[in-house]
């Protein structure tokens, strides 16, 4: 029998992870990150950027979990960056580059929060977030595309991240 949401026998927790989503503006995007960040315990999610749609294309994504994640929008992702980073945050991108590795072979660090940056939907996350980036991970792709949706790229990693810490 399938259980719905108040017969699950889920565990409410809040693990040390701030998502921090630089220009994603695709409202449905957004709003399923919202349920992403809801789904796997995400202490804060900070949308960064000049045009951030948080209207009903939004909300009708995110299933009311707008109203209860902690969330703040910030214009500029590198000074979010740059604070966590000076308040011992381990700052991880999530991108495809030459020098990032494959999450399933990194581990996260039990002791320090992590920021975990996403990019835009378009073009990543930016050389200048990269740049000041600790750590630089990427999913192993085996199909001929070699991206995924900002979403379900985010959920497999907040998986990942989140397994290692039970």
């Amino acid at each position: 029998m399938q259980l719905d949401h108040y017969a699950s026998k889920f565990s409410k927790r809040t693990f040390p992870i701030t998502l921090i989503c630089e220009n994603v503006t695709n409202a449905p995007n957004v709003g399923s990150l919202f349920r992403t960040a809801d789904a796997f315990g995400v202490e804060k999610l900070i949308l960064c950027g000049d045009t951030i749609p948080l209207g009903r294309k939004m909300t009708k994504t995110s299933r009311a979990t707008e109203k209860y994640v902690n969330f703040e929008i910030n214009d500029n992702a590198s000074e979010v960056i740059t604070e966590l980073k000076n308040k011992g945050y381990q700052i991880i991108s999530l991108e495809i580059t030459d020098v990032s590795q494959p999450i399933h072979k990194f581990k996260f660090s039990k002791t320090k929060p992590i920021a975990l940056i996403i990019g835009d939907e378009n073009f990543g996350v930016s050389e200048m977030i990269l740049d000041v980036s600790d750590v630089i991970i990427h999913l192993e792709m085996f199909g001929q595309n070699s991206s995924m949706n900002v979403v379900q790229a985010t959920s497999v990693a907040l998986y990942e991240i989140t397994k290692q810490f039970l």
